[in-house]
């Protein structure tokens, strides 16, 4: 399994290819694609490398699936014996994120076609085996 670590909107994120995130909001368009160079760390086949701070040469590619206001957060604030009350809410914008592809230097470590090909040859493969002997 292949994953990395990036940095976006002032947080860290793990991600893999093929499975959608949701983060602070982009200037990209829905269907956009676009490449973040702050990758953190990769791990691929076992071979894990830490960047200092980034990983060199290393890219993530995704799309822009949509934007959207998160979930309400409600803030109160209350003094006591005082009889002052403050009720706010706040919403956050949102992008969700499609992660395409890891890469390292050029070369594509991990992209979502290929993770999705891979799980129907396990499972042919599966039913291959289950399948019953005719004698």
């Amino acid at each position: 399994m292949t994953y990395a670590i990036i940095e976006t909107g002032g947080k860290q994120v793990r991600v893999e290819p093929g499975r959608f995130y949701d983060i602070e909001l982009l200037t990209a368009q829905p269907d956009e694609k676009i490449s973040i160079d702050a990758v953190l760390l990769v791990q691929h086949d076992g071979n894990v490398t830490v960047g200092q701070p980034t990983v060199e040469g290393a890219v993530v590619e995704g799309t822009v699936m949509r934007h959207f206001r998160d979930r309400k957060v409600l803030v109160y604030k209350m003094k006591p014996k005082k009889k002052t009350r403050k009720k706010r809410g706040h919403r956050q914008e949102v992008t969700r994120l499609m992660i395409d592809s890891i890469s390292m230097n050029g070369s594509v470590l991990a992209a979502a076609q290929a993770q999705a090909a891979d799980s129907e040859a396990s499972t042919d493969a599966v039913a291959e085996t289950e399948a019953p002997v005719a004698e």
